[in-house]
């Protein structure tokens, strides 16, 4: 995408890796325009179509940001269990542990030395994996999360700046366009 610049010349409009065009920034309303006599709410229209796509955008990405900050941490926890299961293995010792039947009701269990464990792999799904795959998946999961949260969040830090330029273009051609009507 490219808009002209005051000078004439074509501005190119960058993106971000996940496809999130860059809003123009609209120095000389006049000339972005057309000229003094153009009417401006076909203009205005656009930038407020525009601005309302990038709050929507910017919820969508917020939405996905919160999502990866909740299951970050359950990643990691499941982890460090199957991590932990393993060193105990290789120990050939079992462990005591208590589990929560319902809310409020925890009942005490011993396990042996394990060679598998059960992942959620979601959509009421589990497989068996063994050990060292399953540190391997969790360990792939967590990375691929950690990047998308990365990109998410760097995602909501350029659609603020889309909003904020957005609405100062729409701030700008506005007052030009009370400032003609008054010259007028």
């Amino acid at each position: 995408m490219a808009t002209a610049s005051p000078s004439g010349s074509e501005q190119k409009l960058q993106s971000t890796p996940s496809g999130i065009p860059q809003a123009p920034f609209i120095e000389d309303v006049e000339s972005h325009l057309g000229g003094p006599d153009v009417p401006v709410q076909a203009t205005l229209q656009k930038f407020q179509e525009a601005l309302q796509k990038y709050k929507i955008m910017e919820s969508s990405t917020f939405s996905r940001s919160k999502s990866l900050q909740e299951k970050i941490p359950d990643i990691e926890k499941t982890l460090a269990m199957v991590e932990h299961l393993k060193e105990l293995r290789e120990e050939g010792k079992g462990m005591e542990t208590r589990f929560e039947l319902h809310d409020t009701l925890y009942a005490s269990a011993e396990i042996e030395p394990v060679d598998e464990v059960n992942l959620w792999l979601g959509a009421n799904v589990m497989l068996s994996y063994p050990l060292e795959e399953a540190i391997t998946l969790l360990s792939s999961k967590l990375s691929t999360a950690q990047k998308s949260l990365k990109s998410a969040d760097s995602d909501l830090d350029f659609l603020r700046d889309q909003i904020t330029t957005m609405e100062v273009n729409i701030a700008r051609t506005h007052n030009w366009d009370v400032r003609r009507r008054r010259e007028g």
